[in-house]
């Protein structure tokens, strides 16, 4: 009957235990979040409530195993696996402590802080602080787990004794790999690139939407994902358009014809500028950029608070300037002429008018003859002795 109550005890007792240590920290850190609610730690700290219970359990009966008399001839297994699930259990607990811990601080930083460079900066930072100390409680688990089997201690003992050759070999496998690593590094605390940043890599617009130790990903305006190496930012030139302040400075091109009014086109831009929302209200110009033999280059300078306004904007104004030309002043967009130039202006343009009957008349043209078959003779009045034609009298 002892054999049978004694587990019953310890199991009940340890079950019970844990929900009780469970529910009273759950409660305390309910009431510090309530009093506290600048802060949002303790109410983090709350999710860390099933992993505190699955420790304090196994702990009971990792600590009461060998007085239930219930596995005497398997008693070292029995440990074993008790040893196993307690390691596990304390490091589910302690990297749920550490989320709580970088989230605050985090949340605190960005409450108090007013520019939004510095805010993903240190975003960036504590994210890969976050995966660096999940990967180092990951391995210091996995190998207390593994130094838990005495088989695997011999082992250990011959790598030991190959260190030399084994480091070297991993090394050169793993270069890239560890390329990688220190160039997360390197972006997160030399302010390369933070989450958040618009930049342009191999041609493509996007934001920096999450970076790891060894990769990081950029989504594009079309919401694809780009999933690249982080030691490309640290080998390849890249253009961050969020470093140095979220303010930036966009172009319109257009090709218009040789007359176009640029004074109306000027007063437009300005107009279409100052109507929008996405404007700053600190620059703005148009000018005549370039010119070709056949269209003039218009370039419109304007400016706006991120890069997300300056892209919206940019669309306004080119949109508004190409259906105002086209409604108002069709003759202004680009055309391949056909027709005849203008004759010159003032006198020689006159005397070039006045010319030109006699000239047409001189012409060679069908129907006229001659002794080379190109001239039309006169008559005695010095009219074109053209045939066909009827004389006044």
């Amino acid at each position: 009957m002892e054999n049978v109550l004694r587990p019953l005890i310890v199991f009940g007792g340890a079950i019970a235990l844990a929900l009780v240590v469970g529910w009273g920290v759950d409660r305390a850190l309910r009431r510090l979040d309530a009093r506290h609610p600048e802060t949002p730690m303790w109410g983090l700290l709350r999710s860390g409530r099933w992993p505190l219970q699955a420790v304090v359990f196994v702990g009971l009966l990792n600590g009461f195993s060998e007085q239930t008399h219930l596995a005497r001839n398997h008693q070292e297994t029995v440990d074993l696996w008790l040893n196993l699930i307690l390691i596990g259990a304390t490091a589910w607990l302690v990297l749920r402590i550490v989320t709580a811990v970088v989230e605050t601080a985090y949340s605190r930083y960005a409450g108090i802080a007013h520019d939004a460079a510095r805010v993903r900066r240190v975003r960036t930072q504590l994210t890969l602080i976050r995966r660096l100390a999940t990967a180092v409680v990951t391995v210091i688990a996995g190998a207390a787990m593994l130094l838990q089997f005495p088989a695997l201690e011999k082992l250990g003992a011959s790598m030991l004794a190959s260190a030399g050759v084994l480091g070297i070999v991993v090394g050169i496998a793993a270069q890239s790999t560890l390329s990688n690593l220190f160039a997360g590094l390197q972006i997160a605390f030399g302010d390369m690139v933070r989450i958040g940043d618009t930049v342009i890599v191999d041609g493509e617009w996007g934001t920096v939407e999450e970076i790891t130790i060894s990769y990081l990903v950029v989504r594009t305006w079309d919401e694809r994902r780009i999933t690249m190496p982080v030691s490309y930012f640290t080998n390849k030139p890249f253009e961050n358009w969020s470093r140095g302040g979220a303010q930036m400075t966009g172009t319109v091109y257009l090709h218009l014809d040789h007359s176009a009014p640029i004074a109306e086109i000027r007063a437009k831009t300005e107009e279409l500028v100052r109507a929008s929302d996405m404007w700053d209200g600190r620059n703005w110009s148009l000018v005549v950029y370039d010119t070709t033999p056949t269209t003039i280059v218009v370039r419109a300078v304007m400016t706006a608070r991120n890069a997300d306004d300056i892209w919206t904007l940019r669309c306004e104004v080119r949109e508004g300037l190409v259906t105002w030309l086209h409604r108002e002043h069709p003759y202004a967009l680009p055309r391949v002429t056909t027709a005849p130039a203008a004759p010159e202006p003032g006198r020689n343009g006159e005397a070039a008018a006045g010319r030109a009957p006699e000239e047409a008349a001189e012409r060679p043209g069908p129907g006229r003859t001659g002794d080379t078959g190109g001239t039309a003779g006169k008559d005695d009045t010095g009219r074109a002795n053209v045939p066909g034609a009827r004389r006044a009298t």
